[in-house]
């Protein structure tokens, strides 16, 4: 109701706060990256992740953790993203929805 309040608003990890900005971003970035495959073999993965979770939703959500894991070493870092981090981030979800 109040969108003006937001505009300025720093959400901050340290204090529990979801930036809900970031949040639909990473949704849109991972219908994108399972639209086309890249990197290559982020469907099949997603596609187990949702298997064992019963939930696209969830899934999503799980390949978020990932992605964000992935772009914070990239930033910390100061290097390109890394498919290497993100898909042993992932491979670590699929083994404990298991």
């Amino acid at each position: 109701d109040d969108a003006d309040r937001y505009l300025d608003k720093d959400y901050s990890p340290e204090m529990g706060d979801t930036n809900p900005f970031l949040h639909m971003s990473m949704h849109v970035a991972i219908k994108e990256q399972l639209s086309i495959n890249q990197p290559i073999g982020i469907c099949e993965r997603f596609a187990r992740l949702q298997n064992n979770t019963g939930s696209e939703h969830i899934a999503a959500h799980q390949v978020m953790e990932c992605l964000a894991e992935m772009m914070w070493q990239a930033q910390r870092n100061q290097t390109a993203p890394d498919a290497t981090i993100y898909f042993d981030c992932l491979d670590k979800q699929l083994s404990s929805t298991n």
